[in-house]
């Protein structure tokens, strides 16, 4: 480019053909939003799995303790739909080549039991509201319902990857 063209167009702290004009695009200056994420090699990769362990770590830690001792009628329920949240989660990234479409109805009971154990948690804290930490009731309900919304995404991500060619 003509020097004396670039100098009356373009920004004085536009590169020039060497480089040297420190120009910095204004999306760098920003910061990034996007940033790409360590590859999945297993289920425990996906943070999905990640954060529906943990939530179940946090409700038999400090939940089901309580439940059990004041005799909640749906103890056993709240205890198979705590663990079976991130088991489903493995489960349907185990079969996701073999059986597709199993893999997905696999994930959607997972997304189903993000939605019972919101019910679970809520009512547990409406009964024994003395008792059960609201805070954390509450903290969970809402890690259970963004996550669930983060399955979703993760299924769309799988579906469109499945309608990919292949080449």
């Amino acid at each position: 480019m003509n020097n004396k063209i670039a100098e009356k167009y373009l920004p004085s702290d536009y590169p020039d053909s060497k480089g040297t004009r420190g120009y910095t695009p204004q999306y760098a200056k920003r910061g990034a939003k996007y940033s790409p994420k360590k590859a999945i090699r297993s289920f425990r990769d996906l943070e999905v799995y990640k954060q529906t362990l943990d939530c179940s770590v946090q409700v038999t830690k400090f939940i089901l303790p309580i439940l059990e001792e004041q005799k909640y009628p749906a103890y056993e329920e709240i205890t198979k739909c705590t663990i079976s949240i991130p088991l489903r989660i493995a489960e349907a990234h185990g079969m996701r080549f073999d059986n597709f479409e199993g893999a997905v109805a696999t994930l959607e009971l997972a997304m189903g039991g993000c939605n019972k154990m919101i019910v679970f948690l809520e009512q547990s804290a409406g009964l024994y509201e003395h008792d059960i930490d609201i805070v954390l009731v509450e903290d969970l309900s809402k890690r259970y319902l963004t996550v669930r919304g983060k399955m979703l995404r993760l299924e769309k991500a799988w579906k469109k990857f499945q309608a990919a060619p292949k080449t």
